[in-house]
């Protein structure tokens, strides 16, 4: 990829999501020492800027929630030299009146998942911040972003399960008793992979649907869910052109530098 192509903007795509250009884009492969990521990523170009795109599971949804190469597609993205990632996912609602088409953009993460590869740094002392595990930058041009077809909550806490089964009602309700809003299987490692290789990452859930443990909720089922981001897909798809759009600095923003103290060891530009 010549210099002037490279990215420092990034999507990566949830269940449904498959892919995002409506313009011509360039499939990359990239290897990476964690191996290949999900899929090709494609380069292409929103509002006259170079973005990539990644469909986080697969152009086939190949990979389960618990088996995605994170390491690999957050390391991929950043050889590129991606910077900003907005992550978009389709996400269950611990809460009543944050119904089925709703999109929020979570301000904090609980990480119930097990046996997940979750950092780059195996050896040494080295501890990263994760306090904030979101970008303020991009969730605010996101909430900027927001069109009327879908409902916007711009803060929220979620928390990432293992998958690849649904919560039981008694998970769900303990859940929702913790103050807990949003309920996911992917979003990590791939937060605080993405602070580790010093991108900022945003992620911008649509809901597909209510929880088990709420009164509301009859049990989750699968084939509901992907009906339900696919009907809502191209607002949602929308939404995330909009927020790319409205990123005016390429950059790492100081807030999501790791801030170690040590160099960080990736050869990555």
């Amino acid at each position: 990829m010549s210099s002037h192509a490279r990215p420092a903007l990034a999507v990566i795509g949830g269940s449904g999501f498959y892919d995002f250009f409506d313009n011509e884009a360039t499939n990359v492969e990239v290897e990476t020492p964690y191996g290949a990521p999900s899929a090709p990523i494609a380069v292409g170009e929103v509002e006259g800027r170079p973005v990539a795109f990644l469909p986080r599971h697969g152009k086939s949804h190949e990979f389960a929630p618990h088996t995605l190469p994170y390491q690999a597609n957050m390391w991929a993205l950043r050889s590129l030299g991606v910077r900003r990632v907005f992550a978009p996912c389709a996400v269950g609602s611990l809460r009543g009146d944050w119904g089925p088409g709703t999109v929020a953009v979570p301000d904090q993460l609980v990480d119930r998942t097990s046996g997940r590869p979750q950092t780059y740094f195996d050896g040494g002392g080295v501890h990263v911040s994760f306090a904030d595990p979101y970008c303020d930058d991009l969730r605010t041009a996101t909430i900027k972003s927001a069109n009327d077809a879908l409902p916007m909550k711009g803060a929220g806490t979620m928390v990432v399960v293992q998958g690849p089964r649904f919560s039981t009602r008694a998970e769900s309700r303990w859940f929702a008793g913790q103050g807990w809003d949003l309920v996911n299987m992917t979003g990590h490692p791939e937060a605080v992979l993405a602070r580790e290789l010093e991108m900022c990452y945003a992620a911008v859930a649509l809901v597909t649907d209510l929880d088990a443990g709420l009164e509301e909720g009859a049990g989750v089922h699968a084939v509901d869910v992907f009906a339900e981001f696919k009907r809502n897909l191209a607002p949602f798809k929308e939404l995330i052109r909009r927020s790319v759009a409205a990123v005016t600095e390429t950059d790492t923003c100081d807030r999501c530098r790791v801030h170690t103290g040590v160099s960080l060891p990736f050869d990555l530009p």
